[in-house]
């Protein structure tokens, strides 16, 4: 096991050829990589060359379904259809096939542990999706939050411009708190976990 603090970055809800590219510029001003889990039908020519940029950084590409909908209201092959179709495009463009979930809204249900063969991914949040939190909230609420093996669930969609702001901050602090950014990959194998079934992580180390 790897002692040093590790935490994984992650951004829900691209790509897009706006807020992403603001992102990747942020990681790549501070030498990091994240984790960005996308929607597959904002996967277009356009954006398809912002996730291409990301993947050639180091960063990670998952899945966030097809179309962000409340797969706890759909049927398993309603489920199935949205996890193939974004799996198969994040591939088509990664080279790759993801290997974690995280579901719309965060809402699950054992259908959709039984029908999903990927890792579910939560994580500690600022509910950055909302514009009336400032970048100072943000900051505030995930450098509190934070702790080592955590996932930081953030938004990169179109306009998020605080998240990005948040960010530029964010990491310095943490860097200078001794963590470490990785994938969310890569944390559950520096920290030598095993992903189980049946749980949505927000950190690696929990077991329910």
């Amino acid at each position: 096991m790897n002692s040093s603090k590790l935490a994984a970055l992650t951004f829900d809800d691209g790509p897009n050829t706006v807020t992403t590219p603001q992102v990747l510029d942020v990681l790549e001003k501070h030498n990091v990589t994240a984790t960005f889990f996308v929607i597959g039908n904002n996967i277009t020519p356009e954006s398809s060359e912002v996730m291409l940029r990301a993947v050639k950084m180091g960063c990670g590409i998952e899945n966030h379904s097809r179309t962000h909908s409340d797969m706890t209201k759909m049927s398993a092959g309603e489920i199935s259809a949205e996890i193939s179709f974004t799996s198969g495009a994040i591939e088509k463009v990664a080279g790759r096939r993801p290997e974690f979930f995280r579901p719309p809204y965060i809402a699950c249900g054992q259908q959709m542990f039984d029908t999903i063969d990927l890792t579910f991914i939560c994580g500690i949040g600022a509910d950055d999706w909302n514009e009336e939190i400032s970048a100072d909230e943000r900051f505030r609420r995930i450098t509190e939050q934070v702790s080592d093996g955590s996932v930081i669930l953030l938004h990169d969609m179109e306009g998020n411009f605080r998240t990005v702001e948040a960010i530029d901050r964010i990491i310095p602090a943490m860097k200078a708190d001794g963590y470490e950014f990785v994938t969310v990959s890569e944390l559950f194998s520096r920290k030598g976990i095993v992903p189980k079934k049946n749980i949505i992580y927000t950190n690696v180390f929990q077991d329910k």
